[in-house]
């Protein structure tokens, strides 16, 4: 058993951040170790109530976010059931309203579009009141800018924000996100991450830090 899944609060007196695995319950959210959540609103136990919208059981949909995430205040995750459907005539859900129009139940989910699952990559930084909409993957080391609303998928150690999310800058260069993605230091045995806290930190991939980092 980790740290992080053995207690909520990361801090000591900081009732606002908790580790995100301790307080989930649906079976339908995964969450990585020590991947953090803060809220100064609302009680950041109540990630899966107020920052995971639309998420019904019906649709069999899946909220998967990896290790070490950094996701802050107000940011959601929107999902199928917020859509409605664009490949009808009209965009009003009627299968919702089932009862009203005489139609069959099994047929509800035709009143909106599918778009799959949100996967989210270790080492992502989701800004302040950042949405994140259904079917979209964000890639390991990402950084998604404050309020931005991302529709599509983000590559690995990409930063973008808007409306809607568009690519502002990588993070490093094509060789370095290579390295590190071939490196998954969050896959590391919680030892060796703290015997190279320093050297994660530095921020500088050279040679000589990969001989020791491996």
């Amino acid at each position: 058993m980790t740290i992080s899944e053995k207690k909520i609060y990361p801090r000591t007196g900081d009732r606002e951040t908790v580790y995100l695995k301790s307080v989930i319950t649906d079976q339908n959210i995964i969450v990585g170790d020590y991947t953090m959540y803060n809220d100064f609103v609302n009680d950041p136990r109540q990630f899966e109530k107020n920052n995971v919208l639309y998420h019904y059981p019906i649709n069999h949909d899946r909220l998967k976010i990896g290790k070490f995430c950094s996701i802050a205040c107000g940011a959601r995750f929107l999902f199928n059931s917020a859509n409605h459907t664009m490949n009808s005539l009209s965009t009003y859900p009627f299968p919702i309203f089932f009862e009203e129009w005489g139609l069959d139940v099994k047929d509800i989910t035709s009143a909106w579009d599918n778009k799959g699952d949100i996967v989210i990559g270790n080492d992502v930084w989701i800004g302040y009141e950042a949405v994140i909409m259904a079917g979209v993957t964000i890639g390991d080391g990402a950084i998604i800018g404050a309020r931005a609303v991302v529709t599509k998928d983000v590559p690995p150690y990409t930063i973008v924000g808007g409306v809607p999310a568009k690519q502002i800058r990588k993070r490093f260069s094509d060789e370095t996100i290579s390295e590190l993605l071939n490196l998954k230091w969050w896959d590391w045995p919680i030892e060796k991450i703290s015997r190279n806290i320093e050297l994660i930190k530095s921020g500088n991939l050279s040679s000589n830090l990969m001989l020791n980092l491996h």
